[in-house]
């Protein structure tokens, strides 16, 4: 196995399968996303969704395949049975690395549909990337601070009508809206910047959430809450390519979609949003619990080994 060189070699050589990788699927990808974009054919543009869906998933297999390659991790996974990939899922978890995004795109390929992510509109412009996650119809949204909104109103909202849009896109096919609600990835110095209730997670934002289960939540099977622990610390994503992740953890649950909430006025009735952050609360405090209990079992086994 190729991890077993030294780890600059082996990050070079990651780096260009990763490369290599995207420059063969993502050129086939924009030829059949020109063509669904060129004729405009309801029933064409029908019959082309399911083979750019399956080029992506190409594509993510080939990328497990270089990471078996060239990665000696050890993959503690749970509830990741009986998932569906004819469905519609909510896909939640807690953000640390870019590696986050290959981690789940590896253990979530097939099993249930394509991961959409909703992405800064800056990343449009990522050679290569930013085409094809445009070709897959990934929502672009622009983040904008509080000062730009105080200097320009006419902005508030926006992101929300594009969440909107796009989940009525979503509708169409089964799908998997992806969810990052810290909004960002942890970093100690965020944590403390935020006085953040939790130990191990940033605050939530629920709005996204809300807002997709207003648009989609009679269609959504379920909300896929996941929680990635590193138990050897948070990875960059060179660390990664290098194969110094040794350890991942993931353990993902099946929540129900409330009821009560997915057709609720989020944006307009206070009482609607106070019970639905008590909710996403309920859940970060789930999840803040589980990573300090996995990060205390690898601790305890260090331990013991070392005894």
């Amino acid at each position: 196995m190729l991890n077993a060189l030294p780890p600059l070699l082996v990050g070079a050589i990651a780096g260009l399968l990763m490369v290599l990788n995207a420059l063969f699927w993502v050129p086939i990808l924009l030829l059949f996303a020109l063509l669904k974009l060129l004729v405009p054919v309801p029933a064409f543009r029908r019959a082309i969704a399911p083979v750019l869906l399956w080029i992506a998933e190409a594509w993510i297999s080939c990328n497990s395949g270089w990471m078996a390659l060239t990665q000696r991790t050890r993959w503690d996974v749970a509830g990741l049975d009986g998932l569906d990939d004819r469905s519609w899922y909510m896909v939640s978890c807690n953000h640390q690395s870019w590696v986050d995004i290959l981690v789940l795109q590896h253990l979530l390929n097939r099993r249930i549909p394509l991961l959409k992510f909703f992405l800064k509109q800056q990343l449009i412009w990522v050679p290569f990337m930013g085409l094809a996650w445009w070709a897959l119809d990934f929502p672009f949204m622009h983040r904008h601070g509080a000062e730009y909104l105080r200097r320009h109103p006419e902005m508030r909202g926006r992101d929300q009508e594009t969440t909107r849009r796009a989940c009525e896109k979503f509708a169409l096919a089964p799908t998997s809206v992806m969810n990052f609600l810290e909004g960002t990835r942890f970093t100690p110095a965020k944590h403390a910047r935020q006085q953040s209730p939790y130990r191990h997670l940033l605050k939530p934002k629920a709005g996204g959430l809300a807002l997709a289960l207003d648009a989609l939540g009679d269609k959504f099977q379920a909300i896929l809450d996941i929680t990635i622990v590193y138990p050897e610390g948070r990875p960059t994503f060179w660390h990664f390519l290098q194969g110094r992740m040794h350890r991942v953890s993931v353990h993902a649950r099946r929540i129900e979609v409330p009821r009560h909430l997915n057709l609720a006025q989020y944006s307009s009735d206070p009482a609607v949003r106070a019970v639905f952050h008590a909710w996403v609360h309920s859940l970060w405090e789930h999840k803040d619990a589980l990573i300090t209990l996995v990060l205390q079992e690898q601790a305890a086994s260090k331990e013991t080994v070392s005894r």
